[in-house]
């Protein structure tokens, strides 16, 4: 690179120095960790939270004296998507915008960059090309959208026609032997366009921050849904000549069989995706139109591992920290699937975790591997359940046990014995509220007075959507919410960006309540008090309900009341029994 283009190139700091938007040591500092690590300055400055990639777009756009266009939501006209490769376009993050005449405008993250150019003069043939810098992200996710147009149709066609050839357009398909099948449905599921298609939509899920991907065949249609936020969002409508096809490569990545329709199956693969490890969890499960599948994606790196970032107040997060630094007893967290109670209990076991302690788990299944930290999974074919596994694991001198999930009377008893013990077990139940926790495992046949002498605190928790930074507003409250709430002076709401996908939302944050087991508490829950005797004497002593803590996230505008009405209705005063 000649010295004049590197003074060119690194214009752009130049610019943000003088604008006040970069200081020269953060600058020295990025540069010396890019030569120690071999990564680009840009990406250190934005991987230490510097600068974002659309201020560093907009500043090598006014240095290069070229124009920043926000491409993620413009129209490309599909005959300029065909001038340049997709390989092109995604080996040097550039998009094809438009072309009049002999020239040709093309989205780039390094408007620099003259062997991108080239290529792209090259592959298009056209003999003039016209830079303007965009955001890295957004060149990315635009190539995903409009490319995976082309994807979809080319994967169409070829899935009909293979189809046809084959004589596997349904599993009911006769006329063939078993082995040619599988062969016919193997090279189906493994053309390049099917293969890309079934790239593209877990790469689009993974963008969208989805946390399950839906494949669901209809008679006409392949519904496509992703969970994002906890809600599911319809986000295409295929063909459904290509439910066969992709739902065989999908299942050739899990090494399942591609020729069993009839039976449900369960498998997994890793999945890289720019650098980030993500594991897919299949499942299939046979319905009137075909298989049903739907894939669960957990990343590795967006796992809220700390405490404070889950959205505990700081009252409830001093107590629960202090209960699980306990030496011995027992805390349970409590909710519906779903409610982010396995990342709870990650995050309490994050706090703790050192090298003077012995933390074992046993999970089903383990979600997130966590350094120091020995976990098992159950195994139900060789016999390892919640229980079983539990008796083998208080003979490896554990300080700290975690249990995924308390399912039945003998691993709430196992677990119970250990609190008694000198051990530390944290632990999980289904129950809708914190109080309610005590009748629960009542009912499962544990002692009250083996309950009053080993809980130390219970925590019950929903998740809400928080509302997206990007687009929040102000309103006023309507009237018939300021006659409900009256303490509510103001609200705030989403007005959809392109940020949260039009929703609102963005991300998602836990309401909690926390009922600490003083001594109090010990004589009511070994008497067996009704619940409702036992959450008045809760909240005397200070406990807030998961309506309560909502209310107040209402009030920070961290999220809405019709979010929080959703996941946490209002309180009706239960009616004592005699």
């Amino acid at each position: 690179m000649t010295e004049a283009l590197v003074r060119l190139k690194e214009g752009w700091q130049r610019q943000a120095l003088s604008k006040g938007f970069l200081k020269e040591t953060d600058l020295q500092s990025a540069q010396a960790k890019s030569r120690q690590t071999g990564q680009d300055v840009v990406e250190v400055l934005i991987h230490s939270g510097i600068l974002t990639e659309e201020a560093i777009a907009q500043l090598k756009a006014e240095s290069s004296g070229v124009v920043y266009l926000e491409v993620l939501d413009y129209q490309i006209d599909s005959k300029v998507l065909e001038l340049v490769p997709e390989s092109v376009a995604r080996k040097h993050t550039l998009l094809p915008l438009y072309r009049i005449g002999n020239s040709l405008t093309v989205a780039i993250t390094d408007p620099w960059n003259a062997i991108a150019i080239d290529e792209v003069r090259l592959a298009s043939q056209v003999p003039v090309i016209q830079p303007v810098v965009s955001n890295p992200s957004a060149i990315r996710k635009a190539i995903d959208r409009h490319y995976g147009h082309r994807v979809v149709e080319q994967a169409a066609q070829h899935s009909v026609s293979s189809s046809t050839l084959t004589g596997v357009s349904t599993p009911s398909s006769v006329g063939i032997s078993g082995k040619e099948k599988l062969v016919a449905v193997s090279s189906v599921a493994e053309e390049v366009p099917v293969v890309k298609l079934v790239d593209a939509l877990m790469r689009e899920a993974i963008e969208a921050k989805a946390s399950d991907i839906h494949l669901e065949p209809e008679e006409n249609n392949l519904r496509i849904r992703y969970r994002v936020d906890g809600v599911l969002l319809e986000v295409k409508l295929l063909p459904v000549t290509l439910h066969e096809a992709m739902t065989s490569r999908i299942k050739l990545l899990a090494k399942l069989d591609i020729t069993e329709h009839r039976l449900p199956q369960d498998g997994h693969f890793p999945l890289t995706v720019e650098g980030r490890l993500i594991d897919v969890r299949l499942s299939t499960y046979p319905t009137l139109f075909g298989e049903n599948l739907v894939l669960r994606l957990l990343d590795h790196q967006s796992l809220l591992l700390s405490l404070e970032a889950l959205g505990f107040s700081a009252q409830v997060l001093a107590q629960f920290a202090d209960l699980i630094q306990r030496p011995h007893g027992m805390v349970l967290v409590t909710g519906p699937t779903g409610s982010g109670k396995t990342t709870t209990l990650y995050g309490a076991l994050t706090q703790i975790n050192s090298v003077a302690k012995n933390i074992m788990t046993i999970e089903d299944p383990v979600e997130y591997r966590l350094p120091l930290i020995r976990q098992t999974q159950i195994n139900l074919k060789a016999g390892v359940t919640f229980a079983t596994g539990l008796r083998s694991l208080l003979r490896q001198d554990p300080d700290v046990i975690m249990v995924g999930e308390i399912r039945d009377r003998e691993t709430a008893e196992i677990a119970i014995h250990a609190a008694l013990t000198g051990h530390l077990v944290l632990s999980t139940l289904h129950t809708n509220d914190a109080v309610g926790t005590v009748a629960r495992l009542i009912d499962m046949g544990v002692e009250s007075y083996l309950l009053s002498s080993t809980l130390l605190g219970i925590v019950a928790q929903r998740l809400v959507r928080k509302i997206c930074t990007s687009c929040r507003q102000e309103e006023k409250p309507p009237l018939q919410v300021q006659q409900r709430h009256p303490h509510l002076q103001k609200l705030f709401r989403g007005r959809g960006c392109r940020f949260c996908r039009q929703t609102g939302f963005s991300g998602r944050m836990g309401v909690f309540e926390l009922f600490r087991i003083d001594e109090r508490s010990k004589a009511l829950v070994a008497e067996r008090c009704p619940t409702h005797k036992l959450k008045e004497m809760a909240l005397s002593a200070g406990m807030k309900t998961m309506r309560m803590d909502g209310l107040r996230k209402v009030q920070e505008g961290l999220t809405t009341l019709d979010e929080l009405d959703r996941v946490v209705p209002e309180e009706i005063q239960p009616i004592p029994t005699a």
